[in-house]
């Protein structure tokens, strides 16, 4: 079965659309799509490059249309208000740290390659503390630059973030 997907996606996209379009998604992000493109047998600058312009790609979008969303999925969807009552209590109880040092702890949240780190997380840490997006934008990408080069020396080196 894998073989008929990887048989399908190489014969509509190539590799380095691949890579461009994994480090767009969330969670998976630049973290999964370096490995990926080292494994392809892509030069590691062609695939830092790939991933970074892929990852920094959704963060304006997610700045600035967070807010609308929230606001209406919470007006129309009673659910999803106690989702965000929820997540925005949980996000809030822990922040210490982001209300301390604002966007320098976007970038190392951004920057550190754990699960449930990068850039979409960060995006959602800076409108949930309504950090500026003249602040929020370029540590965010700073952190993406950080974590590539982070991605790319464990590719190369063949070690593994759990």
């Amino acid at each position: 079965m894998n073989n008929v997907f990887f048989e399908w996606f190489n014969q509509y996209f190539s590799r380095e659309l691949a890579v461009f379009f994994i480090s767009c998604l969330p969670i998976v992000e630049l973290r999964g799509a370096v490995p990926l493109a080292i494994s392809f047998g892509m030069s590691p600058w062609r695939a830092y490059w790939l991933a970074v312009l892929g990852n920094v790609l959704p963060v304006i979008p997610l700045l600035l249309l967070l807010v609308p969303v929230r606001k209406f999925l919470r007006g129309n969807f009673q659910f999803m208000d106690k989702f965000f009552c929820w997540l925005d209590e949980r996000t809030l109880a822990k922040s210490d740290k982001v209300k301390k040092y604002g966007p320098l702890a976007l970038i190392l949240f951004t920057a550190i390659p754990f699960p449930t780190t990068g850039a979409w997380t960060a995006s959602l840490a800076a409108v949930l503390f309504k950090i500026k997006f003249r602040y929020a934008f370029p540590s965010i990408v700073v952190g993406i630059l950080l974590a590539g080069i982070i991605m790319i020396i464990l590719s190369i080196t063949g070690k593994a973030i759990l």
